[in-house]
Formats: structure tokens, C-alpha cells, sequence
């Protein structure tokens, strides 16, 4: 449109100069420039009326996975010369195929398919519509019209499957599953000796101990095994992110939450999730395959962020969480963290650390040099002490090196062994 206002001064300057002099030549330089003038706004577009309509290959995706976008776009109103065509996306996506921005021509009622493929890290990324602009050969004249499309896209963590992941919790709920409960009943881990009941099977007779009472049958008693409550919580504090070569601890720490929410799911417990940074996000307890859907989307969108108030653990509602259920902190852990533990452990709760090392990941990015192995021992050694006086507390604590995989941790530190090696007595 200001190309087209310049034109219509300029050709009125010439006239103007023209009729002024009685000079032929100058009018006769306005006729080629109101022609120019006159073509383009006679195809010039009136107005834009288009319809968008998107598809996605799928809207929940791993880490650098691909998805093709698809756009349908159908021009509801008069004929389009030039319509150029621009989705908007997130700039942390990748377009690996394609592009987002299509240039075409449209005649009244026609539709056209436009497609590219993108990837993306760990987030949720929303695609809010498509700007179409339309214009005329020439250029001089333009109408924009934004269509909102919608459309989400989940990046998931890409995750490690964990196997018999166990937790003792001191209270669990009354359904079953694979936590010991400390209450005898039917299971599979020996509780003690009762008197026999009828109605008892064979098997359980304990003959050994009933043959030294005559008079008096004993059975075995069996530790039964139920699901408790867990809350996961993860810690989003900037101070306890690590920063090297592109990468961030951080992402260790989301994918350790995503592989342990996903075993406790798998096991039949409650399991909820607490991010504590920039603010608090609560996701409510539940059970099943719709409530670990809610938790990885939630860790998706997970991010680190600064705050004056949760800048420690102090003001950790522990209130959200039930009693005497199972706590899992996922932190690189400072300090100040090891009174607010603590004082959770004397609350009644069982409470688990997951720590990913800071120290050896930042020590990979390092110069190996005297200074800096000096360095790396004292600040261990701190490591070290926090990790000794967590334990001594009651605090299982798990020092995580991210150089290794999380499923090798959890196996040897934290891993159940079967039930057939149980009952063998073999451990």
C-alpha cells in the first residue's frame, strides 16, 4: 500500500509538471507509470477469505523424533494471485524436510496440501495459526489475514525403563500390589508362625514347628503386599543446574522422573508430582496409564527458573503429600537441602534421593589440569558428607554419575530381587 501511495504521488507530480509547462514529453512519462498504476490495482486482491485446516503425524513424540505437519488450505472467496503462506512455530523446532512458509496461487474454491516435517527437544510447543498474505503480481498492494489453526505438540523425555524399583513406605493403601506391607496375610516374603486355621492350605503347614507341639498345628504366614502412595518431586531450582557444552543436568534430572514415575505407575501405586523452582506445579495423584500421561506432560513442560521464595527446600508443602507415603526428591541436592530432609523423615515419610552427580558432569567439561582435580576432590568430599549424614538420618540417598545408565543404578542399589529367588532363599 505505500508503494502503491508513492506511485500515485509521483504519477500526480508529473501531470501536475506537466499541465504547468505544456510540456507533452512529461505528460507523456505518466502514461506508462498509470498503467503500472491501474494493472495493479485492478488485480489487486479485495479481500482474504481462506480456511486452514491442520494434522499432525502424532502430537506426543520422544526427543528428536519426527513429525509431518500437513496444512489444507481452501480459498473461500475471490481469486488469490500471490498468497504467501506462513505457519507459526516455535523457534526451539526444526524444520529437517519442507518449510514453513508456502508460496501459491488460488483460484476461487480451490484447495491446496502443503506438508514439511520438524523435530524438537524435551517441551510442549503450540502452533497458534497460519498468516496468509495476498498481493498482486506487481506488489503494490497487500491484505494479511491470520487463521488460528490450533494444535499441540508434546516432546516427551526419552526415558529408561525401570524394573522392581523398591520402596518401603511405612503406611501403604489397601489395595494389592508389590510393596511389602508389614502385615501378614497372603503373599510371598515369610512374616512369621500362627496358629493353623481351618480353611488353610496344606502348603502353608509349617511341619518343623508343629511336630515340637503335638497338640497344635502351625502355619506360615506371609507378608502381604500392597500399593502406596509416592510423590515425586523435582527439583527446578536454577542453583542446582549445571550448564556444559549445550547440554544441562537439568534434562538428566527430568528423564530420572519420567523413568521413576513411570515404574511406580507401572506397579499399580498412587503416584503424584511436585515441580519445585520458579513456582510450584502440583499434578494430583493418580493411578494408571492416564495419570503417567499427566506426569510426562508435565515433566515436558518442566523448566528451570530463579525464585526468592523456593530457593531451598524450606517451604516444600509437604502438606500435599499423604502420611507416612513415600517421598522421591529428584535433585543434584545443595547444602541448605539436608535440615528440610530431615525434618521430612522425622514427619513420618520414607523419603528417597536421586542424585544426579553436578560434579562429574561439570568436570567433563573441564581443563584436566592440577587446579582443577584439586578442586574436584574438595568439592566430593562435601558431596560425600552430605550424601553420609543423609543416610545416617534415614534418608536412602542414591549418588547418580549421568555418564551411566539409570536402570544399572536403580537395579544394584534399589532393585527387587524375584520371588522365585525368594522363596529359594537365595538374595
Amino acid at each position: 500500500m505505500r508503494r502503491s501511495l508513492v506511485l500515485a504521488l509521483l504519477l500526480y507530480a508529473l501531470v501536475f509538471a506537466g499541465l504547468a509547462s505544456m510540456n507533452g514529453a512529461v505528460l507523456a512519462l505518466a502514461v506508462p507509470l498509470a498503467l503500472y498504476l491501474l494493472s495493479g490495482l485492478w488485480f489487486a486482491p479485495q479481500d482474504v477469505r481462506i480456511r486452514v485446516e491442520r494434522t499432525m503425524s502424532a502430537e506426543r513424540v520422544t526427543s528428536g523424533q519426527p513429525v509431518t505437519v500437513t496444512l489444507r488450505v481452501t480459498n473461500a472467496g475471490r481469486r488469490l494471485e500471490e498468497l504467501m503462506l506462513e505457519d507459526e512455530i516455535s523457534p526451539a523446532l526444526t524444520i529437517i524436510e519442507g518449510r514453513a512458509r508456502h508460496l501459491c496461487s488460488l483460484a476461487a474454491g480451490q484447495s491446496i496440501v502443503w506438508t514439511y516435517t520438524l523435530a524438537g527437544p524435551r517441551g510442549s510447543f503450540v502452533f497458534p495459526g497460519v498468516t496468509a498474505t495476498a498481493s498482486d503480481h506487481l506488489d503494490l498492494a497487500r491484505r494479511t489475514q491470520y487463521v488460528e489453526t490450533g494444535g499441540q505438540l508434546f516432546v516427551l523425555p526419552p526415558f529408561t525403563r525401570l524394573k522392581n524399583v523398591a520402596i518401603r513406605p511405612r503406611q501403604t493403601r489397601v489395595y494389592a500390589g508389590n510393596i511389602p506391607a508389614r502385615i501378614g496375610g497372603p503373599g510371598v516374603e515369610f512374616f512369621g508362625l500362627r496358629e493353623y486355621r481351618p480353611g488353610d492350605a496344606p502348603r502353608w503347614i509349617n511341619w518343623r514347628a508343629s511336630a515340637r507341639h503335638p497338640r497344635t498345628l502351625f502355619s506360615n504366614e506371609f507378608e502381604q503386599e500392597r500399593v502406596a502412595d509416592v510423590g515425586i518431586i523435582l527439583d527446578g531450582r536454577r542453583r542446582t543446574d549445571v550448564a556444559s557444552g549445550g547440554h544441562s543436568l537439568f534434562e538428566y534430572t527430568v528423564l530420572a522422573a519420567a523413568a521413576l514415575a513411570d515404574a511406580f505407575i507401572s506397579a499399580g501405586n498412587r503416584v503424584g508430582l511436585l515441580q519445585y523452582g520458579r513456582t510450584l506445579r502440583w499434578t494430583f495423584p493418580g493411578y494408571g496409564h492416564v495419570q503417567r500421561e499427566r506426569i510426562l506432560q508435565a515433566l515436558a513442560r518442566a523448566e528451570v527458573g530463579d525464585s526468592p521464595v523456593f530457593a531451598d527446600l524450606a517451604r516444600l508443602p509437604s502438606q500435599l503429600f499423604p502420611t507416612n507415603s513415600q517421598l522421591v526428591l529428584v535433585s543434584p541436592l545443595l547444602n541448605g537441602d539436608l535440615e528440610t530432609l530431615i525434618r521430612l523423615r522425622s514427619r513420618g515419610y520414607q523419603v528417597m534421593v536421586i542424585s544426579p552427580d553436578p560434579v562429574s558432569y561439570e568436570l567433563r567439561a573441564l581443563p584436566n589440569n592440577a587446579h582443577t582435580r584439586l578442586a574436584a576432590r574438595i568439592v566430593r568430599m562435601e558431596r560425600r558428607m552430605l550424601l553420609l549424614r543423609l543416610q545416617r538420618a534415614g534418608v536412602q540417598a542414591l549418588d547418580w554419575d549421568v555418564s551411566l545408565p539409570l536402570d544399572r543404578l536403580v537395579k544394584g542399589r534399589l532393585g527387587r530381587p524375584p520371588a522365585w529367588r525368594n522363596a529359594l532363599g537365595r538374595h
